[in-house]
Protein backbone atom coordinates (compact mmCIF):
# COMPACT_ATOMS: atom_id res chain seq x y z
CA UNK A 1 0.00 0.00 0.00
CA UNK A 2 1.08 3.58 -0.55
CA UNK A 3 1.99 5.01 2.84
CA UNK A 4 0.20 8.42 1.37
CA UNK A 5 -2.91 7.07 0.72
CA UNK A 6 -2.96 5.20 4.17
CA UNK A 7 -2.26 8.51 5.96
CA UNK A 8 -4.62 10.46 4.13
CA UNK A 9 -7.55 8.02 4.41
CA UNK A 10 -6.65 7.57 8.73
CA UNK A 11 -6.84 11.96 8.55
CA UNK A 12 -10.28 11.19 6.84
CA UNK A 13 -11.78 8.89 9.57
CA UNK A 14 -10.39 11.06 12.41
CA UNK A 15 -12.50 13.96 11.04
CA UNK A 16 -15.77 11.76 10.04
CA UNK A 17 -15.63 10.98 14.44
CA UNK A 18 -14.88 14.64 15.05
CA UNK A 19 -17.52 15.50 13.13
CA UNK A 20 -19.85 12.97 14.38
CA UNK A 21 -19.47 14.52 18.08
CA UNK A 22 -20.21 18.63 16.93
CA UNK A 23 -23.25 17.42 14.94
CA UNK A 24 -24.32 16.00 18.98
CA UNK A 25 -23.76 19.15 20.65
CA UNK A 26 -25.30 20.79 17.90
CA UNK A 27 -28.01 18.71 18.02
CA UNK A 28 -28.18 19.26 22.36
CA UNK A 29 -27.26 22.86 22.33
CA UNK A 30 -31.39 24.01 23.64
CA UNK A 31 -30.66 20.39 26.34
CA UNK A 32 -31.02 22.06 29.73
CA UNK A 33 -27.93 20.95 31.20
CA UNK A 34 -26.12 19.08 28.42
CA UNK A 35 -22.38 18.94 28.71
CA UNK A 36 -19.74 19.40 25.17
CA UNK A 37 -18.35 16.59 24.28
CA UNK A 38 -15.02 16.72 21.96
CA UNK A 39 -12.60 14.10 20.47
CA UNK A 40 -8.89 13.61 20.37
CA UNK A 41 -6.22 12.71 18.02
CA UNK A 42 -3.69 10.06 19.11
CA UNK A 43 -0.84 9.53 16.03
CA UNK A 44 0.41 6.01 15.45
CA UNK A 45 3.64 5.17 16.55
CA UNK A 46 6.77 6.27 13.60
CA UNK A 47 8.44 3.32 12.66
CA UNK A 48 11.90 3.14 10.97
CA UNK A 49 12.01 3.05 7.25
CA UNK A 50 14.87 0.48 5.85
CA UNK A 51 16.36 -0.43 2.90
CA UNK A 52 16.25 -4.14 1.79
CA UNK A 53 18.19 -5.97 -0.68
CA UNK A 54 20.69 -3.33 -1.39
CA UNK A 55 23.79 -4.58 -2.88
CA UNK A 56 25.64 -0.84 -1.97
CA UNK A 57 25.17 -2.83 1.92
CA UNK A 58 25.88 -6.12 1.37
CA UNK A 59 22.12 -7.01 1.21
CA UNK A 60 21.95 -6.55 4.63
CA UNK A 61 19.01 -4.20 5.93
CA UNK A 62 19.56 -1.04 7.04
CA UNK A 63 17.73 1.49 9.05
CA UNK A 64 16.75 4.89 6.71
CA UNK A 65 15.17 7.21 9.25
CA UNK A 66 11.71 6.98 10.56
CA UNK A 67 7.92 7.64 8.39
CA UNK A 68 5.11 8.71 9.92
CA UNK A 69 2.28 6.47 9.94
CA UNK A 70 -1.17 8.87 10.08
CA UNK A 71 -3.40 9.49 12.76
CA UNK A 72 -6.19 7.01 14.68
CA UNK A 73 -9.01 8.37 17.23
CA UNK A 74 -8.50 9.07 20.30
CA UNK A 75 -10.81 9.26 23.32
CA UNK A 76 -13.79 11.20 23.81
CA UNK A 77 -13.97 13.69 26.33
CA UNK A 78 -16.39 15.97 27.64
CA UNK A 79 -16.27 19.59 28.91
CA UNK A 80 -18.22 19.74 32.55
CA UNK A 81 -17.95 23.48 32.46
CA UNK A 82 -20.81 24.82 33.78
CA UNK A 83 -23.66 26.20 31.46
CA UNK A 84 -25.67 29.60 31.75
CA UNK A 85 -28.27 30.19 34.14
CA UNK A 86 -31.86 30.58 33.02
CA UNK A 87 -34.42 31.98 34.50
CA UNK A 88 -37.99 30.29 34.46
CA UNK A 89 -39.83 31.20 38.01
CA UNK A 90 -41.08 28.11 38.11
CA UNK A 91 -40.76 26.50 41.06
CA UNK A 92 -39.83 22.99 40.54
CA UNK A 93 -36.95 23.92 38.17
CA UNK A 94 -33.57 24.13 39.66
CA UNK A 95 -30.11 24.45 38.66
CA UNK A 96 -26.90 23.84 40.89
CA UNK A 97 -24.12 26.59 41.37
CA UNK A 98 -20.84 25.05 41.57
CA UNK A 99 -19.58 21.20 41.02
CA UNK A 100 -22.29 18.57 41.91
CA UNK A 101 -25.36 16.87 40.19
CA UNK A 102 -28.64 15.61 41.02
CA UNK A 103 -29.79 11.70 41.44
CA UNK A 104 -32.31 10.26 39.39
CA UNK A 105 -33.84 6.91 39.46
CA UNK A 106 -33.64 5.81 36.09
CA UNK A 107 -35.77 2.84 34.59
CA UNK A 108 -34.97 1.09 31.48
CA UNK A 109 -37.16 -0.44 29.30
CA UNK A 110 -36.45 -4.14 30.38
CA UNK A 111 -37.48 -2.97 34.03
CA UNK A 112 -34.10 -2.44 35.40
CA UNK A 113 -33.81 0.80 38.12
CA UNK A 114 -30.42 2.38 38.38
CA UNK A 115 -29.47 5.62 39.97
CA UNK A 116 -28.27 8.26 37.33
CA UNK A 117 -26.65 11.88 37.41
CA UNK A 118 -27.91 14.53 35.96
CA UNK A 119 -27.52 18.52 35.61
CA UNK A 120 -31.06 19.21 34.23
CA UNK A 121 -33.32 20.25 36.80
CA UNK A 122 -36.59 20.57 34.84
CA UNK A 123 -39.06 18.69 37.29
CA UNK A 124 -42.34 18.38 37.67
CA UNK A 125 -44.92 16.62 40.05
CA UNK A 126 -46.80 13.41 39.27
CA UNK A 127 -50.57 12.94 40.09
CA UNK A 128 -48.96 11.33 43.73
CA UNK A 129 -47.03 14.35 44.51
CA UNK A 130 -43.78 12.91 43.75
CA UNK A 131 -41.11 15.36 42.23
CA UNK A 132 -39.86 13.51 38.46
CA UNK A 133 -37.92 14.67 35.41
CA UNK A 134 -39.68 15.53 32.03
CA UNK A 135 -39.76 11.86 31.03
CA UNK A 136 -40.79 10.93 34.82
CA UNK A 137 -37.95 9.39 36.41
CA UNK A 138 -38.34 10.14 40.44
CA UNK A 139 -35.85 12.44 41.65
CA UNK A 140 -33.93 11.32 44.65
CA UNK A 141 -34.03 12.90 48.47
CA UNK A 142 -32.63 11.16 51.60
CA UNK A 143 -33.85 8.07 51.38
CA UNK A 144 -35.37 7.46 48.01
CA UNK A 145 -38.26 9.10 45.57
CA UNK A 146 -39.55 12.39 46.85
CA UNK A 147 -42.48 13.19 47.40
CA UNK A 148 -45.01 16.72 48.13
CA UNK A 149 -48.10 17.40 49.12
CA UNK A 150 -49.64 18.97 45.64
CA UNK A 151 -51.89 21.68 47.50
CA UNK A 152 -48.96 23.29 49.53
CA UNK A 153 -45.73 25.58 47.95
CA UNK A 154 -42.42 24.56 47.71
CA UNK A 155 -39.48 26.19 48.83
CA UNK A 156 -35.66 24.73 48.70
CA UNK A 157 -32.63 26.06 50.45
CA UNK A 158 -29.21 26.27 48.95
CA UNK A 159 -28.37 23.27 50.61
CA UNK A 160 -31.51 21.73 48.62
CA UNK A 161 -34.08 21.52 51.88
CA UNK A 162 -37.66 20.73 51.15
CA UNK A 163 -39.93 22.94 52.76
CA UNK A 164 -43.86 22.90 52.73
CA UNK A 165 -46.22 25.16 55.57
CA UNK A 166 -42.61 26.01 57.39
CA UNK A 167 -41.74 22.05 57.35
CA UNK A 168 -38.70 20.39 56.45
CA UNK A 169 -39.80 17.46 53.89
CA UNK A 170 -36.59 16.35 52.53
CA UNK A 171 -33.61 17.03 50.63
CA UNK A 172 -32.10 16.91 47.34
CA UNK A 173 -29.44 13.87 47.33
CA UNK A 174 -26.85 15.72 45.60
CA UNK A 175 -23.64 13.66 44.72
CA UNK A 176 -20.07 15.18 43.05
CA UNK A 177 -17.05 12.85 42.39
CA UNK A 178 -13.43 12.60 42.75
CA UNK A 179 -12.41 12.79 39.53
CA UNK A 180 -15.08 12.95 36.53
CA UNK A 181 -13.23 10.65 34.27
CA UNK A 182 -15.04 8.24 35.61
CA UNK A 183 -18.24 10.34 34.57
CA UNK A 184 -19.52 8.22 31.20
CA UNK A 185 -22.77 9.92 28.98
CA UNK A 186 -25.91 8.14 29.28
CA UNK A 187 -28.63 9.47 26.77
CA UNK A 188 -28.93 12.80 26.58
CA UNK A 189 -27.86 14.27 29.84
CA UNK A 190 -27.79 11.58 31.99
CA UNK A 191 -24.34 10.36 33.84
CA UNK A 192 -23.20 6.66 34.44
CA UNK A 193 -20.76 6.44 37.23
CA UNK A 194 -18.10 3.56 36.49
CA UNK A 195 -16.24 1.12 38.13
CA UNK A 196 -13.37 2.88 39.87
CA UNK A 197 -15.30 5.89 40.44
CA UNK A 198 -15.68 7.44 43.68
CA UNK A 199 -18.77 9.16 44.75
CA UNK A 200 -18.55 12.23 47.20
CA UNK A 201 -20.26 15.17 49.42
CA UNK A 202 -21.33 18.21 46.88
CA UNK A 203 -20.53 21.47 47.77
CA UNK A 204 -22.85 23.55 45.08
CA UNK A 205 -25.45 25.47 45.82
CA UNK A 206 -29.04 24.70 44.34
CA UNK A 207 -30.85 27.59 43.10
CA UNK A 208 -34.83 27.30 42.64
CA UNK A 209 -36.65 28.66 39.67
CA UNK A 210 -34.10 28.45 37.58
CA UNK A 211 -32.31 26.44 34.99
CA UNK A 212 -28.72 25.63 33.31
CA UNK A 213 -28.90 25.46 29.59
CA UNK A 214 -26.48 23.14 27.57
CA UNK A 215 -22.70 24.88 27.53
CA UNK A 216 -22.40 24.35 23.73
CA UNK A 217 -21.21 27.64 22.11
CA UNK A 218 -23.28 27.40 18.66
CA UNK A 219 -20.98 30.15 16.78
CA UNK A 220 -17.76 27.94 18.06
CA UNK A 221 -19.07 24.48 17.04
CA UNK A 222 -20.09 26.25 13.36
CA UNK A 223 -16.55 27.28 13.57
CA UNK A 224 -15.72 24.33 14.08
CA UNK A 225 -17.38 22.32 11.87
CA UNK A 226 -16.29 24.64 8.43
CA UNK A 227 -12.65 23.23 9.54
CA UNK A 228 -13.05 20.20 9.94
CA UNK A 229 -14.97 20.00 6.81
CA UNK A 230 -11.90 22.28 5.18
CA UNK A 231 -9.39 19.16 6.85
CA UNK A 232 -11.50 16.51 5.42
CA UNK A 233 -11.25 17.71 1.77
CA UNK A 234 -7.23 18.08 2.26
CA UNK A 235 -7.47 14.29 2.89
CA UNK A 236 -9.24 13.80 0.05
CA UNK A 237 -7.81 16.23 -1.99
CA UNK A 238 -4.44 14.18 -1.49
CA UNK A 239 -5.53 11.06 -1.96
CA UNK A 240 -7.25 12.26 -5.68
CA UNK A 241 -3.55 13.53 -6.10
CA UNK A 242 -1.37 10.45 -5.22
CA UNK A 243 -4.51 8.31 -7.17
CA UNK A 244 -3.58 10.23 -10.61
CA UNK A 245 0.36 9.96 -9.76
CA UNK A 246 -0.03 6.16 -9.56
CA UNK A 247 -2.60 6.13 -12.77
CA UNK A 248 0.13 8.30 -14.97
CA UNK A 249 3.05 6.07 -13.51
CA UNK A 250 0.73 2.73 -14.79
CA UNK A 251 -0.28 4.24 -17.96
CA UNK A 252 2.54 6.08 -19.11
CA UNK A 253 5.93 5.62 -17.24
CA UNK A 254 4.97 2.04 -17.39
CA UNK A 255 5.39 1.93 -21.62
CA UNK A 256 9.04 3.13 -21.12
Amino acid sequence: MVKGLYTAYTGMVQQQKRMDVITNNLANSDTNGFKKEGATSVSFSDVYAAKIKDESEFFLNRRIGTMHMGTKIGETYTNFSQGPIEVTDNNYDFALDGQGFFQVSYTNKAGETSTKFTRDGSFTLTQEGYLVTDDGDFVLGENGPIQLDLNLEAKVDTLGNIYQDGQRIDQLALADFADYNYLSHYGENFFDLVEGGTMQPATCKVVQGVLEASNINVVEEMVNMIAIQRNYESNQKAIQSIDETLEKAVNEVGRL
